[in-house]
């Protein structure tokens, strides 16, 4: 392809907007264009970049005998009815009208499409098992779009679905995916881990998540470096102390009026945050809970929910009010107000603490667990705080931010269940298909190489992903012998399978120059007349920074020798 003739609108300066690296340098180098909060146009560049990852992708899901199917994105709303996730997503899911009146959705995932199909044909524990999968267009209303194609509205996916006739053959499904993901990323030249996953609105016994460490990323995750241990902020646990109460004494109350927050408080009563017990009320499938944990801590909604089991919400100012008849801020466990109690497992055998009175303007001291209050169940509520340590090893942990490559999940019945997607076993039973449910974004994996590789000058491609494999600079058009020479080089390069540039503008040495750097085409030819004078073509790896002057007959060679060096490392 000449360049003259192929779309790399590149910018000079980084749009104002774009603060993460990936972003700035896919709009510098002609990749992507916005057309509006996360909605992006792939240009021909990115586009072939992902599709190289695609093809990654699928190889290996080829591999563990996956079948691709292209499923619809625009769904009636009545499938998502069945499973109840209509309501669960809430503004998240895009919603439109047709012409007839009938809702629809734009789908964000696709369990309830592969649910109708298995339960339309899978009728015999001899239909079992298969693995499905797509790469499609996925939908979500994301309140705050960030990061260019890091978190978008519209983005692209692989959506692959194991199903199974028990639990037995879900592990042997998620782990087949487990490994292809590991070579999956392992292709693409990414530095990943993987951690221990909140399963959120997905549901289900277990997930995990690829991830690899990035500023730009939005994801927090505990890692600890001697161990490996590595967990989402939403499921992490860390070794600590349990609270260190006060003194054994009566339960007292005491007026604190206009603090109702843990810093007011704290201050005003002259004790320590730990001393404090936050009740929180949340609204949960059965109806409001209570929530406590230490003053000096924050609850994890992911923990609470996979304790309970299902969605949670915090309860508003008015429910708060009817129920326990004080205003948020003046909240306590104790008293007979018949709601359910999880308390973190920090406060169990706490003694001498503070908390609400359950009356306006009022707390109480003297709190002891065993004797005022007596939760339900003693678990894990806390998000933990760098430093602390592992819960394994008991070094302190790291909290870095992340992107999140991928998502595995094992799903069990809760959808086969909903939806009636049943099969007859041996002895003509009827029992629910077992699934899994396991995702990559596409443009998540170019973002994160991107910045893993990036240098001051632009993007640096791997062999793997690399849009282009060689790029031939002419430095002078004018000049006939140079032209001649590129030309020469350029048919060579396509006679023999590497994909090649030619960029034939007439344009300034250092605009072409900046411009090859930017785009991070892996090698570079340069023509020159001065080279070409002694029968010499130049080479520039742009993965390494390293040059050579060959003769025009080697340049193959030496581009085979830069593809093969940047090659990601397959473990």
């Amino acid at each position: 392809m000449r360049r003259s003739h192929y779309f790399i609108p590149t910018l000079k300066e980084t749009p104002a907007d774009a603060t993460a690296l990936s972003h700035r340098l896919m709009l510098r180098a002609g990749l992507i264009r916005m057309l509006a909060a996360g909605i992006y146009s792939y240009l021909p560049l990115g586009w072939s970049a992902a599709r190289k990852a695609e093809g990654i992708i699928r190889e290996e899901m080829n591999r563990i005998d996956g079948q691709e199917f292209l499923l619809p994105s625009l769904n009636p709303i009545e499938i998502w009815d069945e499973t109840g996730r209509n309501r669960e997503f809430g503004d998240e899911m895009f919603r439109l009208t047709d012409r007839k009146d009938h809702l629809h959705s734009l789908a964000p995932t696709h369990e309830e499409i592969i649910c109708s199909l298995a339960r339309g044909h899978l009728r015999s524990w001899r239909d079992l098992p298969q693995i499905w999968y797509q790469i499609q267009t996925k939908f979500r209303d994301e309140p705050r779009p960030r990061g260019g194609v890091l978190r978008m509205r519209e983005f692209i996916m692989k959506d692959a679905y194991s199903l199974d006739r028990d639990e037995e053959g879900l592990d042997r499904s998620y782990g087949l995916h487990h490994e292809a993901y590991e070579r999956i990323f392992d292709r693409c030249g990414l530095d990943y881990f993987i951690v221990g996953a909140s399963s959120g609105l997905m549901g289900g016994s277990k997930s995990e998540e690829f991830m690899t460490e990035s500023e730009s990323g939005e994801d927090e995750v505990a890692r600890c470096d001697h161990c490996g241990y590595a967990a989402n902020m939403e499921v992490a646990q860390s070794s600590v102390d349990p609270v260190k109460g006060g003194e054994q004494g009566t339960l007292t109350e005491v007026a604190t009026p206009d603090r109702r927050t843990v810093e007011e408080v704290s201050k005003f009563l002259k004790i320590p945050r730990e001393r404090l017990v936050k009740t929180l009320i949340y609204v949960g499938p059965d109806g409001l809970l209570m929530a406590l944990v230490s003053g000096e801590d924050e609850l994890s909604k992911d923990k609470l929910m996979a304790i309970i089991g299902g969605p949670v919400r915090p309860a508003v100012a008015k429910e708060v009010q009817e129920w326990i008849g004080a205003e948020i801020g003046f909240l306590g466990p104790h008293g007979d107000h018949g709601i359910p109690i999880y308390a973190d497992h920090r406060l169990k055998d706490g003694v001498g603490l503070a908390t609400g009175a359950n009356r306006n303007g009022y707390h109480v001291t003297g709190l002891e667990f065993g004797r005022d209050v007596v939760p339900g169940s003693y678990v894990d509520l806390r998000i933990i705080r760098e430093g602390e340590g592992c819960s394994v090893c008991g070094k302190p942990l790291r909290v870095v931010k992340s992107i999140e490559l991928g998502h595995i999940f094992k799903l069990g019945t809760k959808y086969s269940e909903a939806m009636g997607a049943t099969f007859l076993d041996e002895n003509g039973s009827e029992h629910p298909i077992v699934m899994g449910s396991y995702g990559i974004g596409i443009e998540r994996i170019l973002a994160a190489a991107i910045e893993r590789n990036a240098d001051e000058n632009g993007i640096r491609w791997n062999s793997a992903l690399t849009p282009i494999d060689a790029l031939i600079i002419p430095l002078n058009i004018a000049d006939d012998a140079v032209v001649k020479q590129a030309n020469a080089v350029y048919e060579s390069l396509k006679k023999n399978g590497v994909s090649t540039l030619i960029d034939d503008r007439d344009a300034r040495p250092g605009v072409k120059m900046k411009d090859a750097d930017l785009i991070g085409i892996p090698a570079q030819v340069i023509v020159s007349p001065r080279n070409l004078a002694e029968g010499k073509v130049e080479i520039k790896n742009r993965w390494s920074g390293e040059r050579s002057f060959v003769k025009p007959d080697d340049t193959l060679e030496i581009i085979n020798g830069i593809l093969e060096e940047c090659k990601p490392e397959i473990s």
